[in-house]
């Protein structure tokens, strides 16, 4: 059985990020920043860069650094010149979220691209990059000016590039990785407004809306933060109803707050169960195996779509879980997730994951082109393996000694 702590999964899950790693150092592009792979390797025909893929390679790598791989500062560096360079918008601050060879492709400032970039801060500030805290500055400001709402302790998600508002959309999706955002900027600067407004939107999420939804929780809401279940926006990022995959992160990130604050709320470890294995439960295809994609509210399968990086977090939700003690179950579902993931996702021979797969198992290309992200696959790989729920910036730096 394949568990966290078993030697041959270790070696295995070491030795596929290595593969990871070195399968996207040939997105390294030669006039700055990165190139969008193919399944290959290959540069795709399309290039463009997208804020928070420019983001989480910066994020990526540092991780790598940490964990002892060679190689990974030229990559931090080009990143983080894509973020100053190519992305800061000197004309009305913040950041772009999409450029290409001609500039600006899609100047919208969007809170989830923001939030990311203040996880790259925060990541090249664990590996001692000189310009790591003046990003997490810059991304500070803009986050606390323009996206928080001190009121409702959340990030409002929109806005055109110079700053107009377009739509009073609020998501799920922005704050939860601005939480993930928040952990880190604590654990790199030990600012404890971080670890505060992290807090605070666990609380509305996991403390309010999970209870009230059956353990599940609506993606999209209006701008008074009621729930918005007409909503049907971009099927990658905005998709209509529940997305279990955000379920699984949320999770995880309750667990790393709780350990991060003293474990002194004595029910998040159950909250974190809870929610995870609704999800499991509604998100499973017990015919043709792996997560579907997105629920209806009421938890049967909308979009069933099998993706890699549902089952990558809910790999780190139960490894979190385990940590805490493993049950049957959770031993049960890590061996099940890892074995379809070796299966269906992790590539042997180019290295990365597979982003999609169609209803045979098989390789497809519906939603995604090429490989687009080492992101989640990477965490999925090296947070389980670490012995704590946080404090990831130093215990990744064990793994490999």
């Amino acid at each position: 059985m394949i568990r966290p702590d078993a030697p041959d999964h270790r070696a295995r899950a070491l030795q596929d990020a290595a593969r990871q790693l070195d399968f996207f150092r040939a997105g390294l592009a030669p006039a700055g920043g990165f190139l969008r792979l193919g399944r290959d390797g290959r540069p795709l025909p399309d290039q463009h860069q997208e804020l928070h893929n420019t983001a989480r390679m910066v994020h990526a790598y540092a991780l790598g650094k940490l964990a002892g791989w060679p190689g990974c500062d030229a990559m931090i560096d080009a990143g983080m010149r894509a973020l100053a360079r190519h992305h800061r918008d000197e004309t009305h601050g913040g950041y772009l979220w999409s450029v290409d060879a001609e500039g600006v492709r899609d100047g919208r400032k969007l809170a989830y691209g923001h939030v990311f970039v203040l996880l790259a801060g925060a990541s090249a500030h664990a590996t001692g990059h000189p310009d790591a805290q003046a990003l997490i500055d810059d991304a500070t400001e803009v986050l606390d000016t323009r996206f928080w709402e001190d009121g409702t302790g959340r990030f409002r998600d929109e806005f055109n590039r110079d700053w107009s508002p377009f739509s009073d959309y609020r998501g799920l999706n922005a704050n939860m990785h601005g939480v993930e955002a928040l952990l880190a900027a604590h654990e790199a600067t030990g600012a404890a407004r971080h670890l505060d407004r992290a807090g605070r939107i666990l609380d509305f999420f996991l403390g309010r809306i999970a209870p009230a939804h059956g353990n599940r929780l609506p993606e999209h809401y209006h701008g008074d933060w009621s729930v918005d279940a007409d909503y049907r926006g971009d099927p990658m990022f905005r998709p209509a109803g529940t997305t279990p995959g955000h379920s699984f992160e949320m999770a995880r990130l309750l667990l790393q707050h709780w350990d991060m604050t003293g474990r002194a709320e004595a029910t998040a470890p159950a909250r974190a169960r809870a929610l995870t294995y609704q999800a499991l439960q509604d998100a499973w295809d017990p015919v043709r195996g792996g997560l579907v994609y997105t629920l209806h509210p009421d938890g049967s399968p909308d979009i069933r779509d099998r993706y890699w990086w549902p089952v990558t977090e809910a790999i780190g939700a139960l490894a979190a879980l385990m940590k805490l003690g493993t049950t049957e179950d959770d031993a049960l579902w890590f061996d099940r997730l890892w074995r379809f993931a070796r299966t269906h996702f992790v590539d042997p021979v180019h290295g990365g994951w597979i982003p999609e797969i169609d209803d045979a198992g098989r390789p497809a290309e519906r939603q995604f082109a090429g490989k687009p992200d080492i992101y989640h696959a990477l965490q999925a790989e090296l947070f389980p393996l670490t012995p704590g729920l946080s404090g990831y910036y130093t215990t990744l730096q064990a793994l490999r000694a």
